[in-house]
């Protein structure tokens, strides 16, 4: 299924494995859990080792989840799930005394490949221990709250088509992710200013709902280790979807096109905009 799929995102097999076999390892910004990340040199690929957690989930709703990518290229239908094209143990043995290590990794696109990004966020819908106080530096994954701060000076505006296809895309992934028992996934944004685009991917769809989830949910809404009137960081699947389609429908700003109805004349300037929106 991971070769279909593959055929479909990077018909040259040759290339996948020449970008694999070229790899450097990689302080990924904004991940919480210590896995270990690797990137391809070529910048094509991300490598991140998979939990045994995530491995059994992914077994599970592995069919569902290439028969939702499949239909969604054959329809054309809008998707923004970050491809994820194959799934690997790695074997190695250490020189001295033969030690053997295995490691499960994922083997995902890179949705920053060839991009100029200023601005990067993890969304998830969520306020709760959700900002980055450090936002010094190129690449620093920037969270919710950043984005709510930094919107009334800079907010992320869309044109009315780019909106609609967002919130099409999000609308289906999230019902798909809801399906499979899937939550804590979050929307990567990145702002690329020279070609006036954002670059979108749902990321960390790995896990499912499992019952350690449903006790983290239990113990902070009864209060049992004080954790009462907080919202609780993991919320069932079916929250979970409608406060993220609620959130990334806020976040980003609609800028009025020649569709919208006609309230104030447009300067050159905001004419401008609102071209460059509509074509990105």
């Amino acid at each position: 299924r991971f070769e279909s799929l593959r055929r479909t995102c990077c018909p040259s097999e040759l290339d996948f494995i020449r970008s694999l076999s070229r790899c450097k390892k990689w302080d990924a910004q904004g991940g919480k859990s210590k896995v270990f990340f690797a990137k391809t040199l070529d910048d094509r690929f991300i490598i991140k080792q998979v939990t045994k957690t995530e491995l059994e989930s992914f077994v599970k709703f592995g069919p569902a989840y290439f028969k939702y990518l499949s239909d969604s290229i054959n329809t054309r239908s809008p998707t923004c799930l970050a491809k994820i094209l194959g799934i690997y143990q790695v074997s190695s043995k250490h020189l001295k005394g033969g030690k053997e290590s295995k490691m499960d990794v994922l083997v995902m696109e890179n949705l920053l490949f060839r991009r100029k990004v200023t601005r990067l966020y993890d969304l998830k819908g969520s306020s709760r221990s959700r900002y980055n106080p450090d936002t010094s530096g190129s690449n620093k994954v920037l969270l919710d709250q950043n984005l709510i701060e930094a919107m009334p000076t800079s907010p992320i505006f869309v044109g009315s088509k780019a909106k609609r296809l967002l919130e099409r895309a999000v609308w289906n992934d999230t019902s798909f992710l809801a399906l499979v028992d899937v939550m804590d996934y979050s929307l990567l944004v990145g702002v690329d200013e020279e070609k006036h685009e954002l670059v979108l991917g749902i990321i960390d769809f790995m896990r499912q709902y499992t019952w350690d989830k449903h006790l983290e949910t239990w113990v902070k809404t009864t209060g049992i280790l004080g954790g009462q009137n907080a919202p609780p960081t993991v919320i069932s699947p079916q929250q979970y979807k409608k406060r993220f389609r609620k959130a990334m429908t806020a976040y980003f700003l609609m800028v009025p096109d020649q569709w919208s109805p006609p309230t104030i004349a447009p300067s050159g300037s905001q004419t401008d905009l609102c071209e460059e929106n509509t074509q990105g």
